[in-house]
């Protein structure tokens, strides 16, 4: 017979189990519920949050509607854009998403790059 302690749930079980084909066979196996171990408790690991870029004031800020990595940036700063007009590509769930210009206007700054990582909300390009 080998014994195994397993945590299932929280709880903590004993079994004892006995190989097929070994020396004594009979087909039993005894199971004993344990007092729950105490486990050590996760270490926290503080990540230094990188300051935002934000819009330059009076500029249409178009910002991350979700989590996920640029994968090209459409546009250059100067460049005259209409509303509808795609300027990042983000790829999040391994979907590639067109982000749009929201206004007609001149893109005013470009505040990422391609194969930056983006969280929700960041600022992506400004429209001026």
């Amino acid at each position: 017979m080998k014994k195994y302690r397993i945590s299932f749930n929280g709880d903590v079980y004993e079994l004892e189990v006995e190989e097929i084909g070994g020396a004594q066979s009979t087909g039993e196996v005894a199971v004993t519920k344990t007092e729950p171990v105490k486990a050590a408790a996760p270490k926290v690991v503080e990540k230094k949050e990188e300051p935002k870029k934000s819009a330059p004031t009076g500029g249409e800020a178009v910002t991350a509607p979700m989590p996920g990595a640029i994968i090209d940036v459409k546009v250059s700063e100067g460049q005259s854009v209409k509303a509808g007009d795609v300027v990042v590509i983000l790829e999040a769930m391994k979907m590639e998403n067109e982000i749009v210009a929201p206004v007609d206007g001149v893109v005013a700054s470009i505040n990422t790059s391609k194969g930056a990582n983006v969280a929700l909300g960041d600022t992506l390009v400004t429209i001026g």
